[in-house]
């Protein structure tokens, strides 16, 4: 079971790239930025089943070491003006995170997984998950916000 959760881990990754990469072809909108986490919410329903939850502890450790990692993903998430649109910027060091991420995760899985029962470990890591990718888009909806603005004319009363 650890395998194929880390084989799926590993391919989403690879998903996530490539998505990453034809999204900075495109240009981008508010949407774009802010549905991602609104869908991911939804995995929070995991936590009606009680074999899911986490100890305050576990929640605290999760929400903090994806705080952290969201740093890495917002240094790496610029904007840049286009014509009249608004684009993600292609980021060489992108991947690199990216796969960093991918083998702590699956290293805290292999330590973590010893001690924790692997629902437990499931919400541990939706929550550090989810603690990454909101600060990650709201600063990345921050910075998206700032550039729409330099389109826009004045409005002169």
């Amino acid at each position: 079971m650890a395998f194929i959760t880390s084989l799926i881990a590993v391919v989403m990754a690879f998903f996530i790239f490539f998505v990453r990469m034809k999204a900075s072809e495109k240009p981008t909108n508010a949407k774009k930025i802010i549905l991602p986490p609104l869908f991911m919410s939804t995995g929070a329903l995991m936590f009606i089943d009680p074999v899911f939850r986490v100890t305050r502890g576990e929640l605290i450790e999760a929400v903090i070491l994806g705080l952290f990692f969201s740093l890495f993903l917002i240094k790496t998430s610029k904007f840049e003006i286009r014509g009249n649109d608004i684009y993600l910027k292609r980021s060489k060091s992108f991947i690199w995170i990216l796969l960093g991420l991918i083998v702590i995760r699956l290293g805290l899985k292999t330590y973590l997984g010893r001690t924790i029962d692997y629902r437990q470990l499931s919400g541990m890591f939706y929550l550090l998950a989810f603690s990454m990718i909101v600060p990650w888009r709201i600063a990345m909806y921050v910075s998206y916000r700032k550039l729409a603005a330099q389109l826009r004319p004045p409005i002169l009363t």
